[in-house]
């Protein structure tokens, strides 16, 4: 999200209707592929020609755009594993399913669907197929943009890297990145940057040199890329280690710290440590204007990977009776987020309607509800939700019209909350 994209965040979820709260063993490597800088790994909207820079996120060019990529942004490739493609078939259904809303009236899971602007959607049940759905031009094998969900798997990732001994999460982040040494990000820890608790503050120019930066919007005559922006920044921080507060370029600054930290690209880390233990097709990761990977929000991948991965975190780290990450990493991403930081934080009253006892911990969103969930979430309806106690998985990739709606967002958690308990 940018800066906008947060204030309307901040706005929308206003508008949530109160009384409709939802409480409630590696496989064998391939051999290494070379990431090409502006490279396209990525099918790519060329022959869709109102889809570009200027509106492909932007209704109905990416009801289209999200799933095929304006031509003129360059991703790379994040190879998978040889995990079958297809899930085991439940035997249970959500065919009955009726959410009933606060006024009164209820709705089925085809108006559900319509109502979200729902791409693609896939339900598990203990790892077996309960529901898949696809539209708007989706396929089983399409990759669609999981926008700022990606910093949850980025988050994953740099969990699993820190459990492995590959980067410390608490030393400032110019033991790895000196060239930020002298910007608002000079006392910064890797911690701080997962978990949003440092506030930096861009003027206007600022945030719209960033997001030209980043290769989602179009250039300034000079096509600087993201570690030019960030290097170029001045300053202290506004705050550090207090309340939440979200900015995008945390995470892709953490994917620098990653690259630093392992000599490894991350879209090569992403692939070695997830995509091939865990995935059935090949990822893709947008770059910027000099070949840098977008960590905060450039992932694509098909709906069936990414409830594959929620389906590892909801048995702490294993996939198919192979321990892919540490057993340690999900139960701390549920526990180990600061509640009051959450609480007294940017999204606190927000996100009030869906829960009041929630907290962020590396990308990942937890409501302290019975059972206790995580989600990761992006703007324009990116959503995978995962229930460890019950091991209920939610996939869904969205076109939503604007990048954040507060109805629309609660609609979607309620719409998990009655799934899971027909499930």
């Amino acid at each position: 999200m940018n800066r906008r994209e947060l204030l309307i965040a901040g706005s929308a979820c206003l508008l949530l209707p109160l009384s409709g709260r939802a409480d409630g063993a590696i496989l064998p490597r391939k051999p290494a592929t070379p990431s090409n800088v502006r490279a396209i790994a990525m099918e790519t909207s060329a022959n869709k020609p109102n889809a570009d820079l200027s509106n492909w996120r932007q209704s109905p060019q990416n009801h289209f755009a999200f799933h095929r990529l304006p031509s003129e942004i360059a991703t790379a490739r994040i190879p998978a594993g040889t995990t079958s493609a297809t899930f085991p078939r439940s035997s249970k259904t959500i065919d009955a399913f009726s959410l009933r809303l606060p006024n009164g009236s209820a709705i089925d899971i085809e108006r559900f669907l319509a109502a979200t602007s729902t791409d693609a959607m896939i339900v598990l049940s203990d790892g077996q197929l309960v529901y898949e759905t696809y539209r708007n031009g989706m396929e089983p094998t399409s990759r669609h943009i999981a926008m700022s969900a990606s910093k949850a798997i980025v988050g994953l990732l740099t969990e699993i890297l820190a459990a492995e001994g590959a980067i410390k999460l608490d030393v400032p982040v110019t033991k790895y990145v000196p060239e930020v040494a002298n910007s608002p990000y000079a006392e910064v820890t890797a911690r701080d940057l997962l978990d949003m608790r440092v506030a930096i503050v861009l003027d206007e120019a600022q945030e719209k040199s960033y997001a030209q930066s980043v290769g989602w919007e179009p250039p300034s005559d000079r096509k600087a890329g993201f570690q030019s922006f960030v290097s170029r920044l001045r300053g202290p921080a506004w705050q550090r280690g207090g309340a939440f507060l979200y900015h995008s370029a945390n995470t892709d600054l953490l994917g620098w710290v990653l690259e630093r930290a392992t000599s490894c690209k991350v879209q090569d880390l992403l692939s070695e440590k997830l995509w091939m233990p865990i995935a059935g097709d090949d990822a893709a990761l947008t770059l910027d204007w000099d070949g840098f990977p977008r960590s905060a929000g450039g992932i694509c991948a098909t709906v069936r990977d990414l409830a594959r991965l929620g389906q590892a975190v909801s048995l702490d780290g294993t996939f198919e009776s192979r321990q892919v990450f540490s057993s340690q990493i999900a139960p701390s991403l549920a526990s180990d987020g600061d509640r009051q930081a959450w609480s007294s934080g940017q999204w606190g009253e927000s996100f009030a309607p869906i829960s009041r006892n929630m907290s962020y911990r590396s990308g990942w969103y937890t409501v302290d509800a019975h059972p206790q969930i995580l989600f990761a979430m992006g703007v324009h309806g990116q959503n995978l939700f995962v229930d460890r106690k019950n091991k209920i998985v939610m996939a869904k990739f969205s076109s939503w019209p604007q990048p954040v709606d507060g109805r629309i967002m609660w609609l979607t958690h309620a719409a998990y909350d009655e799934i899971r308990k027909m499930l």
